[in-house]
């Protein structure tokens, strides 16, 4: 394949801001969970 015919191919099914966006959910979920099992006290 050229250098052309490569830039033109199209695939994946997930676009970065999907992925951002699972990222974030999943790191939300898992810091209330932590909060949860392991208060902290504030300074």
């Amino acid at each position: 394949m050229t250098d052309k015919e490569l830039y033109s191919v199209s695939g994946g099914g997930i676009g970065w801001g999907i992925a951002g966006l699972i990222g974030g959910i999943i790191t939300f979920i898992i810091g209330v969970i932590d909060g949860y099992m392991r208060p902290l006290k504030c300074n």
